[in-house]
């Protein structure tokens, strides 16, 4: 029989990073990932890091804000280790008001912000016509992020994945089925090829976590559709704009579109109403888009939970078992910091990252 210290369930940004984390805490750590899924979230996400963009809660603020801060140094440790630049680009995003009320709504999340100790500006509709020409002709005003950006998100999972490998982290190309458990305690994980013994088992399979036999309880995480688009940039400065859960991202010549948020269970296919809603709203951000030819289009399938929240931390019943899913759009953006609270959590047992409302046992009723 197979044995780790560390068995990590599912090799996509979430998974990579807790394996990482692990391998650099000196753990052997074995990825258990089948191969790539065109319905995974990571290779499908735009990889924003819109920690004072996205309407997070007020309790993930915070630990949002902590991850993406960590992404320049990142960065740089994988490119040395590595050779792989993730993309990382913090030149800032603007969320654009397209009428009035949501003008009013944006300066006063500004003025929080700000209180909050956060970088953050008001531009006027003129500011941001003259920062980004063609943009929004209807435009009322942005607040602007300055410290948000973006990674590639498949870039950064294979620089972490590679990471692990340089540490000693071997990718194991198979389906988990099920969670070995010995009683109150996680021994290991059976896929069709036997069984594995581990001391400690991650579960870090993204939208199919919930699939998974073995687990001490149902775990609420459903597939949540998310399609995309990509055209050619249209000309004029890059930039990241965003309204309303869409966005245009320029990134390597392209401009990807995004996207929508559907519950269509396990279903990965691109719809003509999706497509539909997405280059709607990118129009409407930036009208020169609208006569550019389509290069591609796709969707992924992100890990979405009740209340939005991630699913971090360990099991209450079962000893050494360990949950890090459930991110939903904010994958990319919170791996940084799931990685490292994850691998405090199996190094030491303890992690100086308050995670109490992110644990598992919120939704026993």
């Amino acid at each position: 029989m197979r044995a780790v210290d560390v068995a990590v369930i599912g090799g996509g940004v979430i998974g990579a990073a807790c394996a990482r984390a692990a391998a650099l805490r000196g753990l052997t750590v074995g990825i258990f990932e089948p191969g790539p899924d065109p319905a995974a979230a990571s290779p499908a996400s735009a990889g924003l890091l819109a920690a004072q963009i996205e309407p997070l809660d007020n309790g993930l603020v915070a630990l949002a804000v902590r991850s993406r801060d960590q992404y320049q140094r990142l960065a740089a440790e994988l490119r040395d280790t590595t050779g792989i630049d993730i993309g990382f680009w913090a030149g800032g995003i603007a969320a654009i008001a397209l009428d009035d009320e949501e003008a009013d709504h944006l300066k006063d999340a500004v003025a929080r912000q700000r209180q909050a100790g956060l970088r953050c500006d008001w531009l006027a509709a003129a500011d941001v016509h003259e920062r980004w020409p063609g943009a929004a002709p209807d435009c009322r005003g942005a607040l602007f992020a300055p410290e948000d950006g973006t990674v590639d998100p498949q870039a950064l999972t294979r620089a972490c994945l590679a990471d692990a490998r340089r540490l000693g982290a071997a990718l194991i190309a198979e389906r988990v089925e099920e969670v070995d458990r010995d009683g109150g305690r996680a021994t290991g994980v059976i896929t069709a090829a036997g069984a594995t013994a581990a001391e400690h088992v991650v579960v870090a399979a993204g939208a199919w976590s919930g699939e998974l036999r073995g687990l001490p309880r149902p775990l609420p995480v459903e597939p949540v559709r998310g399609q995309m688009a990509a055209v050619p940039w249209p000309g004029g400065p890059p930039a990241i704009l965003y309204h309303d859960h869409g966005y245009v991202l320029a990134r390597g010549g392209a401009a990807l579109l995004g996207s929508t948020m559907e519950r269509a269970g396990f279903d990965s296919r691109v719809t003509n109403e999706g497509l539909a809603q997405i280059f709607r709203g990118a129009v409407r951000l930036l009208p020169r888009l609208e006569t550019q030819p389509v290069v591609r289009m796709w969707a992924g399938l992100r890990p979405g939970t009740p209340d939005g929240r991630p699913i971090l931390g360990p099991d209450p019943d079962v000893e050494r078992l360990w949950y890090a899913t459930g991110h939903g759009r904010n994958g990319v953006l919170l791996a940084s910091l799931t990685g490292e609270i994850t691998g405090d959590l199996l190094a030491r047992g303890e992690t100086d990252v308050d995670i109490a409302a992110l644990e598992v046992q919120r939704f026993q009723s």
